[in-house]
């Protein structure tokens, strides 16, 4: 041991402890007091929404970034990926944010239920902007975690611009003390998938089988700007619920020949809705009424279409006033429901109801939702998911519907007897455990066109597998055209992002200075050390000559 080899206590000072120092501290200054897991994390994203429609390009184009994490107050050029909660993002930001920043990252609310009317009418309006036309940097979208709540608010104090410093040379000062993040999305290059648009449909023939039909439809998609988030509770799990129970409803009533209506009423469900022109519907009516056989569809008495009727009382929509005397009138006066009318805009991109694809080919038909307009910026959004409140709704609205067509298909007007009248509604009952467990499934899967690629398994099996218990169900997979086709949707959908905690470049420079300064001062000591002991030696010692 140099210990032992030492004479004295001097002998440590004299020979050895300055290369004790100067390997010694260096290597405290390398080991980090850092967690190294603390400063990096790693999260779930979710991509926006990439499509193609009628070869126009929609949402956002890119997927992979390496970039410094900003705030929306600090953010200043392309090599800047935005971090910000989706609340706090004003459209005004977006927009410059889309034209020169170099990626975005939105952190979803912790708890959607307790945003007020304003925050959440803000976030619809935030997601039509972004779905309006096509975006080049990379946009994603986080679920809240208390590490993404920690790097916002980290990044909102850290970054101090110049023009809030006071001096040079606080700006400097806290350029160097900020804590920065390097963001890191490594993803698949974009790419197409393999769309499989899918129709069921199911049909409970009446007494006679050249009698009329009746046709409800509903789509089963939905739609908002992160593919991956799209549960459509009300737009549209809440049409397709209760089409299942009118169709358990009416397959009880036409399972007896005794009280088998007279028109038929055929079931149909689509996989892409609003947000892709309804372009399962235009594939199966054109198969089916251009085909040698349009026997299903011979003789349509009214179509009804089911879209978003769990957040409000039942409006009509419709392309022509119904005239009295008609079927379609039959049900709005049983309905006892305003009606809209809305003309057909075919220089539109997008139709704004489904009924419209039926009227289109001369079709009677009409919408039933809650919304009264199709322009309501909700009915797109990724904040529609299930809510409990909203069950009663449909379960009223469900009940009020399946008693309107019962009344007209069995021609039961008001004047019916009171004994009869509660026989009517026992045959009509709602079963709520089943609309509520429908209704939480539903809005518990992601069902963006992107999500119903797949001809087999998930949702579609699922509705398949409902449909089948009351009637024969025909599944058909529609072909979308490879060579002008009119839309094409894009993947990755998901992806993982890295977070990475750093220092400003400038702390690195300021850091190798301050390393070159003390390297120097030690070498300077080494080279002084023997003359500054001599001399403090004399003096404790009282000798003029030290050996």
């Amino acid at each position: 041991m140099w210990l032992d080899q030492a004479d004295g206590f001097d002998e440590i000072f004299k020979g050895y402890l300055p290369y004790y120092l100067l390997v010694m501290f260096p290597i405290l200054i390398i080991m980090s007091p850092v967690n190294p897991v603390a400063a990096s994390h790693e999260f779930s994203v979710y991509r926006m929404q990439q499509y193609d429609l009628h070869t126009v390009p929609h949402g956002c184009r890119s997927a992979s970034f390496n970039l410094e994490g900003r705030s929306l107050t600090s953010w200043s050029t392309s090599r800047h990926c935005v971090v910000a909660r989706i609340q706090d993002i004003t459209i005004e930001q977006f927009i410059d944010i889309r034209s020169k920043a170099g990626a975005l990252l939105l952190v979803l609310p912790k708890n959607d239920t307790v945003l007020t009317d304003d925050e959440r009418e803000h976030i619809y309006l935030l997601e039509a902007v972004m779905a309006q036309q096509e975006i080049n940097l990379p946009v994603y979208f986080a679920e809240w975690t208390s590490d993404f709540e920690y790097i916002i608010k980290d990044l909102q104090h850290s970054f101090i611009t110049d023009e809030k410093s006071g001096t040079a040379l606080e700006a400097m000062f806290n350029t160097v003390s900020s804590n920065g993040y390097q963001i890191v999305v490594s993803t698949s290059a974009v790419q197409k998938l393999d769309s499989k648009p899918t129709t069921l449909h199911g049909k409970l023939v009446g007494r006679a089988l050249s009698s009329q039909t009746i046709v409800i439809a509903a789509h089963y998609d939905a739609s908002s700007v992160v593919p991956e988030l799209s549960f459509g509770a009300d737009s549209n799990a809440s049409g397709v619920v209760a089409l299942l129970e009118l169709a358990r409803v009416f397959s009880r009533l036409y399972g007896s020949p005794a009280v088998r209506g007279g028109p038929s009423i055929l079931f149909v469900l689509v996989s892409t809705g609003h947000s892709l022109n309804y372009f399962t519907t235009k594939k199966w009516l054109e198969e089916h009424l251009d085909s040698a056989d349009p026997s299903l569809l011979q003789d349509v008495s009214f179509v009804m279409c089911l879209d978003s009727i769990s957040s409000g009382p039942l409006t009509m929509h419709v392309s022509k006033p119904p005239k009295p005397g008609t079927a379609a009138h039959s049900i709005k006066s049983r309905l006892s429901a305003p009606f809209v009318h809305k003309k057909i805009n075919l220089a539109d991109e997008l139709l704004a109801w489904h009924h419209e694809r039926f009227s289109i080919r001369r079709m009677t038909a009409f919408t039933l939702s809650s919304l009264q307009s199709h322009k309501e910026t909700r009915k797109s959004s990724l904040l529609d998911s299930y809510r409990e409140t909203s069950l009663d709704t449909l379960v009223e609205n469900i009940r009020t519907t399946a008693r309107a067509l019962a009344s007209h298909v069995y021609d039961v007007t008001n004047e019916t007897s009171g004994e009869d009248s509660a026989m009517f509604d026992e045959a009509l009952n709602v079963d709520e455990a089943s609309v509520r467990s429908w209704y939480k499934y539903l809005s518990s899967q992601a069902r963006a066109p992107h999500m119903l690629t797949a001809s087999t398994g998930g949702v579609n099996a699922a509705l398949e597998r409902a449909m089948s218990r009351y009637m024969e169900v025909t599944s058909s997979i529609h072909v979308v055209d490879k060579r002008e086709p009119e839309y094409t949707l894009y993947g990755p959908t998901k992806a993982v992002l890295y977070v990475y905690s750093v220092k400003p470049a400038v702390f690195d420079l300021i850091l190798t200075l301050a390393i070159i300064a003390y390297l120097s001062l030690v070498y300077f000591a080494i080279q002084i050390f023997p003359r500054f002991y001599t001399e403090y030696a004399k003096i404790v010692t009282g000798k003029e000559k030290v050996y």
